[in-house]
């Protein structure tokens, strides 16, 4: 049954994955250039314009951006095709520091006049917020690294496959899962993103770009009386181009694999029981554990967030800079870094959005809060170097502190899941992420997933339903007994990052192997929704 859900049956379709994998393999070969329609753009004129303009009218500070972003969304429903978009953003940008102030403008039009005015309008923004501004702008200071290109890991661009292509490979996993009697509705869809960006403040001048892409199944089991239950695909984002599709042999995604066995699995899961509150020791998969990462690690040692700058939207947090080196933010087997480098992950750039190198560091270390992320303004604050987290995800906005990838390290010799799973007497396997919550300073959270097992004598024993992990961030982390080896380390993420006003979203990616926690608290999703 496997190779139904694999195969599309439209021979005029079907896509050579052969020679998509036999590419993949030559890694050297990989789309080394940034897209030529975005070149051919007169962007050294345009920030020359620009940044000239910004200096005769007393700029402290000035740089200038340039962007195209292309996605493309495809969606099918039970095999139908119900989405079909493509958006092509292009613009450019413009900030200033006048008098100690910030200042920005944009623009539709990629021409010098249109840069040239962007800048005077940026200036006029600055001298106007002057009046109200009670902090000064001050930008900590980075290396010149001259004229630079940077291209993403990427073996077939995905703009480059045709939509019926996509469309049909979407179809045929569909029409298997459908085919199967446990299996009453396919959602299937796919997300892709190509954005090129150039950067100049005249020491740095770096022209990039970034594929990735998102493919995701769900599939809904009903039954007689009306409940239902869905089951999503594990594959996660990835910075990656349409080689991820073609499967493992090119280094890909096993799709045949996971469709192959998840309508068994989805029909366990409505038989399955509901689980009995209480409390439980846990295994969590990667595939729920990055999000996780992401509420109560990511989020909270963002430093504009713990200084307060995002507290009237996206809230504080608890980990404020007094307790730099002193918390216990977890286990001592933690070890949790921030990194801008990490091949295929979704926030990994060469250079970010203020023109600084990307890094990798610490965040936490041995369980103690390390460090934290830090734009050129934050920086300033603390008196050191950007570590490069400053990212716009538009040209219509202004860069702000955004989160690297953000990722809990593997243990040197660590154990495999399974070996994890052997270790518990009364526990349950979390896999898959689906709804969670977190309070406004990322402390009192809630997590739930797409698939739990029972685990008994340290074996899987069948699975559960209306499971939720609840904690604080500080108990969660500090009940973790054992961290997996590298041979289970997975790089999860999304695309759709939230932060900021007016609201932008940034890609992110969290790598983590899979971890053993004693003691968790386990809530009754149906119970509790009944109260």
């Amino acid at each position: 049954m496997a190779s139904r859900v694999a195969v599309i049956t439209d021979s005029k379709h079907r896509i050579d994955w052969h020679a998509v994998a036999h590419s993949a393999d030559r890694a050297d070969q990989a789309v080394a250039a940034v897209d030529s329609e975005f070149t051919a753009y007169p962007l050294r004129q345009l920030a020359g314009a620009a940044l000239q303009r910004a200096a005769d009218l007393g700029a402290e500070h000035a740089d200038f951006r340039a962007e195209r972003i292309r996605g493309q969304q495809i969606g099918l429903s039970d095999g139908n095709l119900e989405t079909l978009y493509d958006s092509d953003e292009l613009g450019l940008a413009v900030r200033v520091v006048v008098d100690g102030t910030w200042g920005f403008a944009s623009a539709v039009d990629l021409t010098a006049d249109a840069a040239a005015r962007a800048a005077a309008a940026a200036v006029d923004v600055a001298r106007v917020a002057a009046a109200v501004n009670t902090e000064r702008i001050e930008l900590a200071p980075e290396p010149a690294h001259g004229d630079v290109t940077w291209v993403s890991a990427c073996q077939v661009d995905p703009f480059s496959v045709s939509v019926s292509d996509k469309i049909a490979l979407l179809a045929g996993w569909s029409s298997g899962l459908l085919a199967r009697e446990q299996i009453d509705h396919v959602d299937a869809s796919l997300l892709q993103v190509k954005e090129c960006k150039f950067y100049s403040d005249g020491a740095t001048t770096a022209t990039q770009q970034r594929v990735r892409l998102h493919p995701s199944v769900t599939a809904v089991a009903v039954e007689a009386g009306g409940r239902f239950e869905t089951m999503r695909t594990l594959a996660p984002p990835a910075g990656r181009g349409y080689e991820f599709l073609a499967g493992p042999g090119a280094g890909g995604w096993d799709f045949a694999a996971e469709l192959a066995e998840m309508p068994g699995l989805l029909a366990a899961k409505l038989a399955a029981p509901s689980v009995q509150p209480g409390t439980y020791d846990l295994v969590i998969d990667p595939s729920n554990l990055w999000l996780t990462i992401h509420e109560s690690i990511g989020h909270a040692t963002e430093l504009d967030r713990a200084l307060g700058y995002e507290a009237a939207y996206a809230g504080t947090s608890f980990a404020t800079p007094d307790k730099l080196g002193t918390l216990q933010y977890g286990s001592g087997l933690m070890h949790v870094t921030a990194d801008r480098t990490a091949e295929h992950g979704l926030a990994t750039v060469g250079y970010d959005d203020e023109g600084v190198a990307a890094q990798s560091w610490d965040l936490i270390s041995g369980g103690v809060l390390t460090g934290f992320q830090l734009d050129r303004r934050m920086a300033s604050m603390l008196g050191c170097r950007s570590n490069g987290c400053a990212f716009a995800d538009s040209p219509g906005h202004m860069p702000i502190q955004r989160m690297p990838n953000v990722s809990l390290q593997p243990a040197a010799g660590g154990p495999s899941t399974e070996e994890l799973i052997a270790g518990v007497e009364h526990g349950i396997y979390v896999v898959g992420d689906k709804s969670w919550s977190i309070d406004m300073q990322r402390y009192n959270f809630q997590f739930t997933g797409q698939r739990f097992f029972r685990i008994a004598g340290g074996r899987l024993a069948g699975q559960l339903r209306d499971v939720a992990y609840q904690a604080t961030t500080t108990a969660f982390w500090n009940s973790v007994e054992a961290v997996g080896g590298p041979q289970g380390y997975v790089l999860g993420g999304a695309f759709n990052c939230g932060k900021g006003q007016p609201s932008q979203v940034a890609p992110v990616s969290h790598g983590c192997p899979a971890v053993l926690l004693r003691g968790i608290r386990i809530l009754n999703t149906a119970q509790e929704a009944a109260a």
